[in-house]
């Protein structure tokens, strides 16, 4: 209920623009195509130090300055209408995955891309209304559908045990947070018995809890083709981001 008083305010209470500031849009041209930019060129990222188990990883874009405050207001502020935008960017980072190449060229093949959400805690989906990832994930697979590529959320992870918030956490002290907290459960795992999926997620940072969901759908007889974000930290990126 919170998530849909919150959208129906933004119907009807004049807005600011989410990256920017700029008044009375809720998100600008320049914005949106700060956004955009990852529809046309996903960049490969790496975090240092690689955590064992990451698979490879692509970013729609910088997590800095518009990009950053537009994440920041659909996460934690409620802002539900941004999730299409920044589906639309999270649609290019799973391009650049590719699956036996067919989502890097954008066409259909013997079956449809499947999008793995990293699911958000239970007590963060209560607190903010809404499962921002899951959202995400559910706008880029209808972005990759109006591309030509057949493309279904399949959320099949789920936390086994609680854990810290990972703000001003080292790299060491994140894998040591989430390691065994993500388990994919037995109902489910039949789901997985087809074409690799690729993990996605709204931004990744050390890469530790990326690694520990490929870890539990490898457990659960899961291929993962690849991860994608819809932004990463400008130093993440395997070649400069122009």
């Amino acid at each position: 209920m919170r998530g849909l008083w919150r959208e129906l305010a933004g119907l009807v209470l004049p807005v600011d623009c989410a990256g920017c500031g700029r008044p009375r849009t809720e998100l600008c041209a320049q914005c949106r195509r700060a956004l955009a930019r990852g529809g046309r060129g996903a960049r490969r990222v790496r975090p240092e130090p690689k955590p064992a188990g990451l698979p490879r990883v692509w970013a729609g874009a910088p997590y800095a300055d518009e990009v950053r405050a537009v994440l920041l207001a659909h996460k934690e502020r409620g802002a539900l209408r941004l999730a299409e935008p920044l589906g639309a960017a999270l649609a290019g980072a799973v391009r650049g995955v590719g699956t036996g190449g067919r989502a890097r060229r954008g066409q259909g093949g013997s079956g449809p891309l499947v999008l793995v959400p990293v699911p958000s805690a239970r007590r963060s989906v209560a607190g903010r209304g809404h499962d921002p990832v899951r959202r995400i994930a559910l706008a880029a697979a209808a972005e990759l559908r109006r591309m030509g590529a057949g493309a279904r959320v399949l959320a099949v992870l789920r936390q086994r045990r609680a854990v810290a918030d990972q703000t001003g956490l080292s790299a060491r002290q994140r894998l040591a947070n989430v390691s065994g907290a993500l388990v994919v459960p037995d109902r489910a795992g039949r789901l997985l018995a087809g074409p690799p999926v690729v993990l996605v997620d709204d931004l990744v940072t050390t890469g530790a809890t990326l690694a520990e969901a490929a870890r539990a759908l490898g457990i659960a007889g899961g291929r993962v083709a690849g991860a994608a974000v819809v932004a990463a930290p400008r130093s993440a990126f395997v070649t400069d981001w122009n």
